[in-house]
């Protein structure tokens, strides 16, 4: 029979030591927020129904967590037991196992969960704690066992004696119950304790009068510390950069520096992929196979074909085809969309333009509002003047266009197929096609100027 399960994440707290406006299981990991990395984790075991525990800053959690998950809030923080016992409402009908989550700890796995859950199916628990052994126990609640190395309970090192606090496995915070024991021994539990809370741990010793409590060790510590501070923050994400990298490689990727890279968790690159140092790549972005990036790139949201460079630059919310080269020092700004094998090159700005298969803008230039067609080749300095100091204006290059060096091209404005505009030129009127375009003073020579201005300043 198909195994029913909800999840029940805890992401309450304030976080008061991050010392931040943003309420803290809202800060980001990989691009992602912190407790958006746990919801995954629970949508990805197949939990049919999750639902999150909020406090005082439920707005910014439900909007960090999104729309795949229920809320309940904990207006007084009276412990974990007590926020866990705001979800009994939405789970009164549920018989299935419920996972309860911790919401600051955006490392945990989909495997590390599913191992939890095949254990307490098999074994027939009422309970399953996740376990671990990290190196340094301070702070941390201890597993007590017997002589034969049953699980006895959950101690929390403030109630501990000294014989306790010595023990080295301690409790992960992540945990299987089976949904109807879990609430009826949620009643049975008190704040008579060094902190004064409800927990949750304590419903541990009443569980296991009734049945049987297993444990997991985890094989990753690290995948369950949970966030505290700016220091955590730091040390997670340098945890899942590792893990994010490391998935890449082993797929293909190769990554020059890991130290010096940054790769959000939706990120997605083809094999045969270089990635240079210093190069960041964000958000809802996506690279083709052969690609070389970076190095000191920063990509965000763009789509990226096979075959592309791109060096020193910055793309953004963009689409850039098949062998094209982007950069050095390039800019392709929102609603960019770059066609094959173009070539856009030094301290070239693009911006909610489209440029067409083959065209070249290799040097010192500005594209905006702009539709280029393909096989355009725009001189050194060319700017095309989409803006008349109220509103933005289109300009339209046809196929084959030539344009010369040093052109301002002044929107509305159409450029006619295999048309050519004169280098220097300003052109502010529509240019048939094949037709060439000169919009500059002609030139006059003055023979002997400089010798009789010389004289002139001499005499002065």
């Amino acid at each position: 029979m198909e195994q029913l399960i909800a999840a029940v994440v805890l992401a309450a707290g304030e976080g008061k030591r991050m010392q931040s406006r943003l309420v803290k299981t809202a800060h980001k990991v990989a691009g992602v927020p912190i407790v958006a990395h746990v919801l995954r984790a629970a949508r990805a075991v197949q939990a049919t129904s999750i639902i999150t525990v909020v406090g005082k800053d439920a707005l910014e959690v439900k909007a960090a967590a999104g729309d795949s998950s229920a809320f309940v809030t904990q207006h007084e923080r009276l412990g974990t037991g007590h926020a866990c016992q705001q979800a009994e409402e939405r789970l009164k009908d549920f018989l299935g196992v419920v996972l309860v989550l911790c919401g600051d700890a955006p490392l945990i796995t989909p495997q590390t969960l599913q191992r939890m859950l095949d254990t307490h199916n098999q074994e027939g628990a009422l309970a399953t704690v996740l376990t671990a052994r990290p190196s340094d126990v301070r702070g941390l609640g201890r597993i007590k066992r017997d002589a034969a190395g049953c699980f006895l309970g959950i101690v929390e090192e403030k109630d501990a004696t000294p014989d306790e606090k010595a023990i080295r496995e301690i409790n992960a915070g992540f945990y299987c119950f089976s949904s109807p024991h879990l609430f009826a021994a949620l009643k049975g539990i008190t704040n008579d304790n060094a902190q004064g809370e409800y927990l949750l741990t304590d419903v541990f010793s009443l569980l296991i009068k009734q049945g049987r409590v297993e444990t997991v060790l985890t094989e990753d510590y690290s995948e369950t510390i949970g966030i505290n501070d700016r220091l955590w923050l730091c040390r997670a994400e340098n945890e899942m950069q590792k893990r994010i990298q490391e998935k890449l490689m082993f797929a293909g990727v190769t990554i020059v520096s890991p130290q010096t890279t940054y790769i959000e968790a939706d990120v997605q690159i083809g094999k045969d992929t270089t990635i240079w140092p210093h190069s960041v790549l964000k958000g809802n972005t996506s690279i083709g196979e052969d690609c070389q990036i970076g190095p000191s790139t920063l990509i965000e949201n763009s789509r990226i074909e096979d075959g592309v460079i791109v060096l020193n630059s910055v793309v953004r919310d963009s689409f850039v085809g098949p062998k094209t080269e982007v950069g050095p020092f390039a800019h392709l700004r929102p609603g960019s969309k770059i066609g094959k094998a173009v070539r856009v090159g030094n301290f070239v700005e693009i911006k909610q333009s489209s440029v067409g298969d083959e065209s070249k803008i290799s040097h010192l230039s500005y594209v905006g509002d702009a539709q280029v067609g393909a096989r355009v080749n725009m001189g050194a300095g060319t700017i095309v003047v989409n803006y008349d100091g109220f509103k933005k204006h289109q300009t339209v290059i046809g196929d084959g266009a030539f344009v010369g060096c040093n052109s301002n091209l002044v929107a509305p404005l159409l450029l006619g197929e295999e048309s050519f505009v004169a280098a220097g030129s300003t052109v502010t009127r529509d240019v048939p096609p094949r037709a060439l375009a000169v919009a500059r003073v002609r030139q006059e020579n003055k023979e002997g100027w400089v010798q009789r201005f010389k004289r002139t300043k001499i005499s002065e």
